[in-house]
C-alpha cells in the first residue's frame, strides 16, 4: 500500500511539474526551495548520464529483493520503509520506461530544487527516507514478528507458564 501511494504521488507531482514548468518557469516556494524542471538520464546527483537501461534493471532487481524480504520476517517500520523504497524505485522506473524512445531510455523528471543540493523528486525522497528507516530499523532492531504458522508462535502463551505452588 505504501509503495502504491508513493508511485501515485510521485507521478502526479511529475505530471504537475511538466505541465507547469516546461516553459522554463521556476516557482520560488520558500527560502531556497523552488520548483525547477530538470530531466535526469543518469542516477542520483546526475551521475551516470546515459546509463538509464542499467539503472532501470538494477532498480527492478532492488525492488524484487525488497519484495522477497517483505515475505520474510520484518517489522512494521521495515515494511513501511521497504514500501517507500519500492514505490520510489518504481516511480523512477516508470519515467525510464515511458518518457523516452526506447526500453529504459527515458529520463527521470526532477523538479524539487533547494539550490544547494541536486534537483530531485518525490520518488527520490521516498527512496532516501525509506533507506534511512531501513538502516535505523536494522540498527535498532527489536524482536521480529512471529510467523503465526511457526511452531514457536503456536507453543507460546499462558499454557507455558510454570504452575504455581499450591497454597497451604
Amino acid at each position: 500500500m505504501v509503495a502504491a501511494i508513493v508511485i501515485v504521488l510521485d507521478q502526479l507531482t511529475k505530471h504537475w511539474a511538466i505541465n507547469r514548468l516546461s516553459d522554463g518557469r521556476k516557482i520560488d516556494v520558500i527560502g531556497s526551495l523552488r520548483f525547477n524542471l530538470a530531466f535526469n538520464s543518469g542516477m542520483a546527483f546526475s551521475r551516470g548520464e546515459g546509463l538509464g537501461p542499467i539503472i532501470g534493471v538494477v532498480a527492478v532487481i532492488v525492488v524484487a529483493v525488497l519484495l522477497v524480504g517483505l515475505r520474510r520476517e520484518g517489522s512494521r517500520l521495515g515494511d513501511i520503509a521497504s514500501g517507500m523504497v519500492i514505490g520510489g524505485a518504481l516511480g523512477n522506473v516508470v519515467d525510464r520506461l515511458f518518457r523516452g524512445d526506447g526500453w529504459f531510455q527515458g529520463s527521470v523528471v526532477d523538479f524539487i530544487d533547494v539550490q544547494w543540493w541536486p534537483i530531485f523528486n518525490v520518488a527520490d525522497m521516498a527512496i532516501t527516507i525509506g533507506g534511512v528507516l531501513l538502516v535505523l530499523g536494522t540498527v535498532f532492531a527489536g524482536t521480529p514478528r512471529p510467523d503465526p504458522s511457526s511452531a514457536d508462535a503456536r507453543t507460546t502463551g499462558p499454557s507455558e507458564t510454570a504452575p504455581s505452588d499450591p497454597v497451604p
